[in-house]
């Protein structure tokens, strides 16, 4: 089991890795710039986690079907999980496209950007909005990859769209001083490229599988409903993540353009760290979703709780980087003074986010894997409650130490309620749901 996981685990790790690498070279070409535009291409990347990340369930539902259906062995079943996937990845598109100037102008006020940043994040998003077809077919595909417990394939594919993206906006920033523009662009274009290598790959793998595509069966509405109904409670759950962390950035946003930037560079060690932890929780997805589909009740119990062990592992490394060496890391961000001198002070709770937040990573792999959509939901209500309660009652008092207690204490009330509803359903020989 050990290596079972750590076969799924370390690819996943080192693409997920190569994730918030992107954010932090677009960070550091900007950190040369000035803190205006290190707090507009932060605010810029949230908007678009906050809208793509509500359709994540195009990665997280499609990975917990097809794995059930892989421990199953039900080709049709995993053909056609993919097609539902990409219809519905195409449709969602279409609607950001067509609704990109409200969703651009109601994401501007919300985020309560700045009058000196307003043109650079209007920039950055009326460019990057273009990607939307790219990001979210990737998102279809990278969780049938998944599911199908390949984790080589999204890593090629992930670390493929980073490079090219990295690569793009060095270029576009440095050599040709587009500035904002270049880091927008050079993610469009990498994301086409993602896509197009990622159908190359399935064709190379698992062209068989087309054998299995039925159009009619694809629009079959009790099986199609069954995979919106997963996916909406994974919705919901979703904009309640996005909105906790688009909330954080808001209040940065509001204590001025400094916090703002410092926020910025201190929430990617906290991207470091999640990505490397979901890692495991990627394989803890497609191990308990194929577990779970064969119904074998010993190694998913196993695949849970050796989970948990490898999670943790990562996470003390993760802590003791950063106790270590968080100034050093700090200046490889940026160069601005007073940027560095804002930050420092809160250096110490990015040493305490891995070791009290990897608990409610490994929980959400358990959960897709189970495909507990609805209990998901429920969780991630309760504890996006604790925190809005938390931070209204710290921040007067403890001001940025506030907001950054309270995002903590909404990681660790995740993880609680989740291990307490699991639990809870498990003693009474209930099945999540």
């Amino acid at each position: 089991m050990n290596k079972e996981i750590l076969r799924l685990a370390i690819p996943n790790i080192i693409s997920n890795i190569s994730i918030p690498l992107l954010s932090t070279v677009d960070t550091m070409l900007m950190g040369r710039l000035s803190e205006m535009h290190i707090g507009a291409v932060g605010v810029g990347a949230m908007i678009f986690n906050f809208i793509y990340w509500n359709f994540g369930f195009l990665r997280m539902g499609t990975t917990g079907i097809t794995a059930q259906a892989f421990g199953k062995k039900d080709e049709h079943d995993i053909m056609q999980t993919l097609s539902r996937a990409i219809l519905i990845a195409i449709i969602i598109a279409i609607g950001i496209m067509f609704l990109q100037v409200p969703f651009g102008e109601m994401s501007f006020y919300l985020m309560n950007i700045s009058e000196g940043q307003y043109h650079l994040v209007e920039e950055y998003f009326y460019i990057r909005i273009w990607a939307a077809p790219a990001t979210l077919g990737l998102f279809a595909m990278m969780g049938w990859f998944f599911g199908m417990q390949n984790a080589i394939f999204p890593l090629i594919i992930t670390v493929f769209v980073n490079l090219v993206n990295i690569l793009l906006s060095y270029i576009l920033v440095k050599v040709y001083h587009f500035d904002v523009a270049g880091v927008a662009w050079g993610t469009v274009i990498s994301q086409y490229a993602g896509i197009v290598l990622a159908f190359v790959l399935f064709y190379r793998k698992y062209k068989t599988y087309l054998t299995h595509f039925n159009q009619k069966a694809m629009m079959e509405m009790q099986a199609l409903k069954q995979y919106l109904t997963i996916n909406r409670d994974i919705f919901i759950r979703t904009f309640c993540l996005t909105f906790a962390f688009g909330f954080f950035y808001s209040q940065s946003s509001n204590a001025g353009e400094t916090v703002l930037a410092a926020n910025v560079i201190l929430l990617q060690f906290l991207n470091w760290m999640s990505y490397g932890v979901d890692g495991f929780a990627y394989a803890s997805e497609s191990l308990v979703g194929k577990y779970y589909g064969a119904k074998d009740k010993l190694n998913l119990n196993k695949a849970i709780r050796l989970s948990f062990v490898w999670g943790m592992i990562l996470a003390v490394g993760f802590s003791l980087i950063y106790w270590g060496f968080g100034g050093v890391l700090l200046e490889m961000f940026t160069d601005q003074e007073e940027v560095i001198a804002m930050s420092l002070p809160f250096l110490f709770w990015m040493v305490l986010f891995p070791l009290l937040s990897t608990p409610c990573y490994i929980w959400d792999g358990i959960y897709i894997g189970m495909t507990a959509s609805k209990a998901m939901r429920d969780t991630m209500l309760l504890a996006l409650t604790v925190y809005l309660l938390f931070y209204f009652l710290l921040e007067n008092k403890y001001g940025n130490h506030g907001l950054w207690a309270a995002l903590l204490i909404f990681m660790v009330a995740r993880g609680l309620i989740q291990w307490f509803y699991f639990n809870w359903k498990i003693k009474k020989g209930q099945a999540i749901s």
